[in-house]
Order: C-alpha cells, then sequence, then structure tokens
C-alpha cells in the first residue's frame, strides 16, 4: 500500500493506455478503405532507407524510458505531469483527427533494392502496421514531447550528454518515418506544429495568456 500511494501518480499511464489503445485498434478496423491519401511532391524526393528502421524501432524504448525515469526516478512531478499531458494531448488529438478524417498513405514501395536484416525488419514493419491512420505522425509527436521533457528536465540540467542524445534519437525517428515511408513530410508537419502549441501551452503558459489578454485587450480597443 505504501508503494501504490507513493508511485499513485503512475496510474494515469495504464488508464489512459487503455483508452488510447481501444481507440487505435477500432480507428484501424475502421479505416480500411475510402480514406484521403496523404500525399505531398517533397514525398517524392526522400529516397528510401532501411537502415533508419533501427531509431524506428527504438521509439518504443524511448518512450518507456522517459515515461519510467519521469515517473519513478525524476522527484518533480510537475515535469512529470507535464510530459504526460504533452503525450496525451498528442495522441488524444489524432484518434479525433483519424475519426473525422480518414486517412492513409501510398508512399511503401514494393520492392526493395537491398536484400538484408533492415530490409527484413521493415518488411516486419509493414506486415503489421497498416498505411492508415498517419495524419498527424504520433512517432514524430511523441520522440519531440519526451525530447522536449529531457531537455527542460532540472535534474538534467548538468547532463548535457543525456540531454542531446534524447534530441538526437528523436531527431532520427522523426528522420525515420520519412526515410522508411512510414508518413508523409504533411504528418511530421502537423506533428511538429501541435507539438509546438502543446509546448507552449503546458510549458509556457503564462506566455499564452498574456498574448491572449493582449489580444483581448486590441480587440476592445478597436472601433466599431
Amino acid at each position: 500500500m505504501k508503494l501504490l500511494k507513493k508511485y499513485k501518480h503512475i496510474l494515469i499511464i495504464p488508464a489512459y493506455a487503455v483508452f488510447y489503445l481501444l481507440g487505435f485498434f477500432w480507428l484501424e478496423h475502421k479505416v480500411t478503405n475510402d480514406y484521403h491519401i496523404i500525399h505531398m511532391p517533397l514525398d517524392d524526393i526522400i529516397p528510401f532507407c532501411e537502415y533508419f528502421i533501427v531509431p524506428y524501432f527504438l521509439w518504443f524504448a524511448f518512450i518507456a524510458a522517459a515515461l519510467i525515469y519521469f515517473g519513478f526516478f525524476n522527484k518533480d512531478l510537475k515535469e512529470y505531469y507535464q510530459l504526460i499531458f504533452n503525450l496525451g494531448i498528442g495522441m488524444t488529438l489524432f484518434l479525433i483527427i483519424s475519426y473525422i478524417y480518414p486517412n492513409g498513405q501510398d508512399l511503401r514501395p514494393e520492392t526493395f533494392a537491398n536484400d538484408n536484416v533492415f530490409t527484413q525488419m521493415v518488411q516486419y514493419l509493414y506486415s503489421i502496421d497498416t498505411p492508415t491512420n498517419v495524419f498527424p505522425s504520433i512517432h514524430v509527436y511523441n520522440s519531440v514531447a519526451v525530447g522536449i521533457a529531457f531537455m527542460t528536465c532540472k535534474r538534467l540540467q548538468k547532463h548535457p550528454v543525456i540531454r542531446y542524445s534524447t534530441v538526437a534519437l528523436a531527431v532520427s525517428i522523426v528522420l525515420a518515418t520519412m526515410f522508411l515511408k512510414q508518413h508523409s513530410v504533411s504528418d511530421v508537419c502537423c506533428a511538429l506544429i501541435m507539438n509546438l502549441g502543446s509546448y507552449m501551452l503546458l510549458y509556457h503558459p503564462h506566455k499564452v495568456r498574456s498574448v491572449s489578454l493582449a489580444s483581448r485587450k486590441k480587440k476592445r480597443e478597436i472601433p466599431t
């Protein structure tokens, strides 16, 4: 009971995970045809590179490591909740967008120039992950959210190697989504814009309030 009381803040993770996974798998079965194809000219310029499968799969360990560190080892609960709500905002918006705007992509190559362990890993990825519900990219959104959490963590300010290593991994995961043809540039851009909004809301709420108050004041001063 003492252990449960000490780490009761962790309970939000499995509770939300159940909600998200139910919504995600429901969408995976619902969005199977008659969806909008996400594709832009820049997607055709980016070459396929199977080696990016390594950081792409490291995403799962990356997110898990962040949840474990901020949930159990970092003593600042504010930073924990900033990360949790940041992830929750993006993942919830993803479910909503996927529901009202069914989408998918047609970027995946039909054949591979090389036959190696990396292309085999890509083939496995393609076999378990449908090319639907891609906008925005949760791989991108969550990676950036975790990178922000590590970069702003007070306890890690004296550990630049850890902080910048997480940024490097986050960047490689973002690139991997495009070089593996898992996501369009549009998916990535949308995720980054969402990251910016949630970052300002959760990490700099005073600036958001200041801008909002200034906007309201300006509207009142405009003569009708």
